[in-house]
């Protein structure tokens, strides 16, 4: 088995996880499929600034993560949607509780700054250690472990519970009061 096809297989393997990643990020599944394609093309291309040794996965995180912000920075410039009234129109009422209750989450989530909200998908979503999520973020361990934990303690206040069991019960009552 050559390098190339040890690399590529190691890649192959943590598309899954980008996926995750990626639709953390952008809420959409083929805007994420999108942003995997554009993570993979860009390691492809630059396979060999790929240090051996490394941690292959915080590198491929880092460059979907970059790849998405440059990507929303490009579309603030092309759409505004300042009233929501686009957005409004994407919407569609809920089917199921747990559709319900993913909506709670993903709406408590969006209230949270954004290094907080990232390092707690990075960390509690995508599984990654705190050591990968600081080397995505490129900041400190403690700085990645405190922001995980502000994150949430405040989703928790956010969501109105007092632990993480809590939260199921929250999303009942929401759903039984819409």
């Amino acid at each position: 088995m050559t390098a190339t096809t040890s690399w590529r297989d190691q890649v192959v393997g943590l598309i899954p996880a980008l996926r995750a990643f990626a639709w953390s990020l952008s809420h959409n599944g083929s805007d994420a499929d999108d942003l995997v394609q554009d993570t993979l093309i860009k390691a492809w291309t630059n396979r060999d600034k790929f240090e051996p040794g490394t941690n292959l996965r915080a590198w491929l995180f880092t460059i979907l993560r970059n790849t998405y912000y440059t990507n929303v920075l490009r579309r603030r410039r092309e759409v505004r949607d300042e009233t929501g009234e686009y957005a409004a129109t994407l919407k569609s009422a809920p089917t199921q509780d747990w559709s319900v209750a993913m909506r709670a989450l993903q709406n408590a989530l969006q209230q949270l700054p954004d290094e907080h909200r990232e390092a707690l998908i990075l960390v509690g979503a995508a599984g990654l250690s705190y050591e990968e999520a600081a080397e995505i973020c490129g900041c400190a361990l403690g700085t990645i472990k405190s922001r995980v934990n502000r994150a949430r303690a405040r989703l928790l206040k956010i969501m109105d519970a007092d632990d993480a069991t809590d939260v199921m019960a929250i999303d009942h009552m929401v759903a039984a009061r819409a």
